[in-house]
């Protein structure tokens, strides 16, 4: 058996990460919360499915959901991101890392919860890219992506962004009364440079056009050599 020449990974800290799209900030229920409450919730583009897989929410009013994320704003594992659009200064969801085993170079990108303004947008495919290179660059090993394998969307985003499916955990929680089957997807160190590369490319700005329509898909980009 080969013996790793191993450092544990470091601990990520509460510091903002700066895209070209988004620029992701600790949560700060104070300087995002109202944000957060128009996006996920109250706006008529929110999304009515967004709860449906996560283990809370809907929220009944704005002072329910303010002290949520109060709650989850103290807390270092989940480490939780406020995502903001840096044109207009405004949180349009959250994300986190979280399952930290530093002693394994073990992390998950979980709780991700994107108002119907950023679906489908590059916003939303480099908030989550932000988290991958922040992992990485810990020096994890191991970059987890879980969900309910009823989660068709959930499923579609990890294989679109790299992760590779690693099999079904049956039965292995019970969320809002129903059973869930969790999915698990894995992406590691040695695969990151190449992913990484097909984010680069799909990113940049000579791969959208006028109306900021992509010209190739980020699984294109993923495929191209390096």
């Amino acid at each position: 058996m080969t013996t790793l020449a191993w450092t544990p990974a470091r601990a990520p800290q509460p510091r903002p990460l700066q895209g070209r799209y988004v620029r992701l900030e600790p949560l700060d229920p104070v300087r995002n919360g109202a944000d957060l409450w128009q996006a996920l919730q109250a706006e008529d583009r929110a999304d009515p499915n967004l709860w449906h897989f996560l283990p809370y929410g809907p929220f009944a009013d704005q002072a329910v959901f303010l002290a949520w994320l109060t709650t989850q704003a103290q807390g270092r594992d989940p480490l939780f991101y406020a995502v903001i659009d840096p044109h207009e200064g405004r949180a349009l969801g959250q994300l986190s890392l979280m399952s930290i085993v530093l002693e394994h170079g073990s992390i998950e990108i979980g709780h991700v919860a994107f108002g119907g303004r950023m679906q489908r947008t590059p916003l939303a495919t480099e908030a989550v890219y932000l988290l991958m290179q922040e992992a990485f660059a810990l020096g994890n090993r191991r970059l987890e992506w879980k969900c309910d394998n009823a989660n068709t969307r959930s499923k579609r985003a990890a294989e679109r962004l790299g992760f590779s499916y690693e099999g079904l955990f049956r039965q292995h929680r019970v969320v809002k009364g129903r059973n869930r089957d969790t999915a698990w997807f894995s992406l590691l160190d040695h695969e990151w440079p190449r992913v990484d590369a097909g984010f680069q490319r799909w990113l940049a700005a000579e791969n959208f056009d006028a109306e900021g329509r992509q010209r190739n898909a980020l699984a294109v980009a993923a495929a191209s050599p390096v």
